[in-house]
Formats: structure tokens, C-alpha cells, sequence
């Protein structure tokens, strides 16, 4: 599991982003249960995911961030990018961002790709 901690604060919120190599929806169940196992993620509001699995498709979820999960997956399928859930982490702070949330998404899933030698 790569975790690259916190990426962008704006507002009160602050987004982080995780990922590392899936097998199978059940592995990016696994991710994202051992992501929230660390005490600071189990408190955030969001955890937008998504990966694309060779056994399964494009999969996503915006645990409540609509919208984010399409945003990760689009840049997921540009990089090439199989068998690897990434995690953007959201904890809310108490400000609606409008759009500017999905320019966050776009940062924190940029410098995931970048770490990572993948970017798109």
C-alpha cells in the first residue's frame, strides 16, 4: 500500500491519496478495509476509489463524493493503469467546494501517478 498522505487542503478539507496492486473486487474490498484501519483514515468523510481489474472492468466508488470515483477511473484507464485500486481520501471541513473538488481529485490522483512512474 502506497500512501502519499496529505496532497491538498482547501477550505478546512483536506484530500490525501492511496493505492497499490488489487487481485479481483475482493482485493480492492481488502484496500479499502485496511486503509480505514489506520484511526486518521477510518475518520474521514470520504474514501472515492477506483481501479481497473482484468477480471472485472472499471469499478469505482464515491463513497458519497459524487462523481470523484468517474474522475479517478478516466485517469486510470489513460495511464494504462490494471489491477491497481487508487484511493482519494477526503475529511470535510465544513465548506461545499463545488467543482474545485474535482480539481482536487485530479491532483491527488496526478501525484499518485507521478510516484508511482504511471503518469498519463
Amino acid at each position: 500500500m502506497n500512501k502519499l498522505g496529505e496532497q491538498v487542503r482547501d477550505r478546512g478539507s483536506r484530500y490525501a491519496v492511496s493505492g497499490g496492486p488489487v487481485v479481483g473486487r475482493a482485493g480492492v474490498d481488502a484496500f479499502l478495509a485496511e486503509l480505514k484501519r489506520e484511526k486518521k483514515y477510518a475518520k474521514a468523510t470520504h474514501h472515492s476509489w477506483a481501479c481497473v481489474l482484468t477480471d472485472g472492468g472499471a469499478q469505482k466508488g464515491d463513497d458519497g463524493e459524487a462523481g470523484a470515483g468517474a474522475v479517478i477511473l478516466r485517469m486510470l484507464e489513460r495511464a494504462g493503469l490494471t489491477d491497481h485500486v487508487v484511493v482519494v481520501t477526503r475529511w470535510y471541513g465544513g465548506v461545499h467546494l463545488g467543482g474545485d473538488r474535482f480539481a482536487h481529485v485530479v491532483t491527488c490522483v496526478r501525484a499518485y501517478l507521478d510516484a508511482i512512474g504511471r503518469a498519463g
